[in-house]
């Protein structure tokens, strides 16, 4: 059995000393008997005079005279100033005579080196405190120097890979890595190289940090984590010292796994921006691609490190001999939505009728931890209804709440509106149906969510990775067809379509400058992207053509839109019965699922009952009246982006643009 015996910390010593002196000043200060006898001068004199007074000491600076009497009684006098020679003479001339000695009172060795050392103390303690203040508080005083890594031992990490679904090509490229951490002297034999790094990349919740330590979980190896921005201090050369000490604890610890998060804090491209860049952040990355270029294989350190941007870092941090591995971690597919759910859904009781691959074919887009988010939500619903058991109920609104927001059926409005807002989305679910591009529609509801006062959900039979033009021109027809739908019927148009109008218009310039898609231009693309050198992504658009493309451009774009529109009022002037079923359905009801949007189209099979439209030809656009309201107005001649509103002018922005953070082109949900 073995004694474990605690060390006391630098903390408790420090306060430990200080009470030590604090008693020892306090011993000094009160030392000292009985209080001697206080004398007034005349009285002192007498004594003097009568031979009482057996020792004098004269106090030079407090003008004061102790001493003994005869009888061994201590006394004390006071005297003025200008009476010291006076007094001085009848002490030296009394009889018997007085043992005089006169004290100058110097300051003692402590009072100096109290007076003298004091002030350099406490700006030392100031700088110390706030230096301590600074790196967190602690015993890390001393240690800003020092990587700020979090250690996982062996034992501590508990994550493998068989907690990790849905990225089963990283699991294979990492798998090696873990047998070289378990048996490197195998690889070492055939003269194999293991890379010193490995560079996961993909979009956020993929499960990257995840995988590292799933990694060091397998291989039971020591897993040292730390943020990019962890290097980077205001202190010059800090980012460098702690980059050099995680690798020395890397190595005393090895076989181990450094993870690196976020990388692009510190490995951005050197001499980016105005000046030069940042030197103490480039300096940091040049100790990094010292170290990993520099520590020998054999060590088994093996740097893992994530980023979402790959293509801002630095091509010399990404050559072989550092990075030499770079795994894309994607979102999930069908297959792999199933097997996160199935990962996630340990441990939640869910009702015998939950099929988790349905979940998976109503979450396109989604990542690991918008899966996560999903079951987590789910089951806080499910108990917030006080039920025992999880049901397709809570999932399904789970999914409406992670997609859209939370419903918000407390917000009142007129009746003018809701049937103005069923309209609209009743618009866009019958133009989806009915197109055969189009993704089926899965549900429609004018209960307000989030930002949005109404929606439109379509969801892909199977995940899609490309899109054809009749699917895109398709896809534009559905997002005006709210807007229609309200010519149609009200003969008025509203807000509510601004964001409809701005993906619609995306859509058009995105097929005529970046698809060649465009029958006037050909395959050619048109533009480029203008890179913001201190944001880090890309923001803007610079035109490389001149004047007279444009203008071609700006009518091709608007073509495709007022075919788009055209198409749609057609559908809607088709099927105006159906149009006006849906409306009056969702009304009463606020939303409408798959059966009930079954029972309403009834015969109208996807795909069937598209009219002939005659496309608006380029030549004919000076016919085109381009009035305020025209869904291509917002096209012409480069106008800025509609303000995204709904309702009314004092309406609150819709949530925009969620789709995108899914992973998907274009929404499948139009909210109005």
């Amino acid at each position: 059995m073995h004694l474990i015996v605690k060390r006391p910390s630098r903390t408790t010593v420090a306060y430990v000393l200080l009470a030590l002196v604090a008693v020892f000043f306090a011993s000094q200060w009160l030392k000292g008997g009985d209080s001697p006898t206080d004398l007034t001068l005349t009285e002192y004199r007498q004594r003097i005079e009568d031979g009482d007074v057996a020792t004098a000491t004269i106090k030079d600076r407090s003008n004061e005279v102790t001493g003994e009497l005869t009888n061994g009684e201590e006394y004390k006098v006071a005297y003025a100033g200008e009476y010291v020679d006076e007094l001085s003479a009848e002490i030296t001339d009394a009889m018997p005579p007085i043992e005089l000695e006169v004290d100058q009172q110097k300051d003692s060795l402590w009072t100096t080196l109290l007076f003298s050392l004091l002030p350099t103390v406490l700006l030392v303690g100031a700088f110390l405190f706030v230096l301590n203040a600074m790196q967190g508080g602690g015993n890390r005083v001393m240690q800003f120097g020092k990587a700020k890594a979090r250690q996982v031992p062996k034992e501590g990490t508990k994550v493998t890979f068989a907690d990790v679904a849905g990225c089963d090509e990283a699991v294979e490229e990492l798998y090696e890595i873990k047998e070289f951490l378990q048996n490197p002297a195998r690889f070492q034999a055939i003269g194999a190289k293991v890379p010193k790094g490995v560079l996961l990349y993909g979009p956020p919740g993929t499960g990257k940090t995840l995988l590292a330590r799933a990694v060091a979980g397998e291989a039971g190896a020591p897993f040292f984590s730390i943020s990019g921005s962890d290097f980077v201090e205001m202190f010059v050369g800090v980012g460098a010292s702690r980059v050099r000490d995680l690798f020395e604890q890397a190595k005393a610890a090895a076989p181990a796994i450094i993870f690196v998060d976020e990388i692009d804090a510190v490995g951005r491209h050197r001499g980016a921006g105005l000046g030069g860049g940042h030197d103490e952040r480039e300096q940091t990355l040049n100790q990094m691609l010292v170290e990993m270029d520099g520590f020998d294989a054999t060590t088994g350190v093996i740097l893992i490190a994530a980023s979402n941007r790959p293509d801002i870092l630095d091509p010399a941090l990404l050559r072989p001999g550092r990075f030499d591995r770079q795994i894309v971690v994607d979102r999930p597919d069908l297959e792999g939505r199933k097997a996160i759910l199935a990962v996630h859904a340990k441990g939640k009781p869910l009702e015998p009728n939950v099929r988790l691959e349905v979940l998976a074919r109503r979450t396109p887009g989604f990542t690991g931890a918008d899966l996560a988010n999903l079951m987590n939500e789910a089951a806080l619903l499910a108990a917030r209804r006080n039920l025992q058991l999880i049901g397709h109920a809570e999932l399904e609104a789970a999914i409406d709440r992670v997609m859209a927001g939370p419903e918000r059926k407390n917000r009142i409005m007129s009746e003018q509106e809701r049937l103005t807002i069923a309209y609209h989305e009743s618009g866009h679910a019958l133009v989806g149906h009915v197109l055969e591009g189009t993704d089926p529609i899965h549900k429609v509801s004018i209960v307000a969510r989030g930002r949005a006062l109404g929606w439109t959900l379509a969801l892909p039979v199977q995940d899609k990775y490309l899109r054809t033009r009749t699917e895109l021109e398709d896809s534009m027809a559905m997002l005006l067809g709210g807007r229609t739908a309200e010519e149609l019927v009200f003969g008025e148009i509203t807000t509510g379509a601004s964001d409809d109008i701005e993906r619609c218009t995306d859509i058009a310039r995105g097929m005529v400058t970046q698809y060649g898609m465009s029958e006037k231009l050909g395959p050619q693309q048109l533009g480029k992207i203008k890179g913001e050198v201190f944001l880090g992504y890309d923001k803007g658009h610079e035109a490389d053509y001149s004047a007279e493309v444009a203008a071609v451009v700006d009518a091709e774009v608007r073509v495709l839109i007022e075919n788009a529109h055209n198409r749609a009022r057609s559908i809607l002037s088709e099927h105006r019965s159906t149009l006006d079923l849906i409306a009056k359905t969702l009304v009463e009801k606020e939303t409408l699922e798959d059966a009930d949007l079954a029972e309403i189209f009834g015969p109208l099979d996807k795909g069937v009952g598209a009219p002939e439209v005659e496309p608006v030809a380029v030549d004919a656009l000076e016919a085109l009246p381009l009035e305020v309201g025209s869904p291509v107005g917002a096209v012409v001649a480069e106008a800025q982006p509609v303000t995204e509103r709904v309702g009314d002018a004092s309406a609150e922005p819709v949530k925009r643009r969620w789709w995108k953070r899914h992973g998907l082109r274009t929404a499948p949900i139009s909210g109005k």
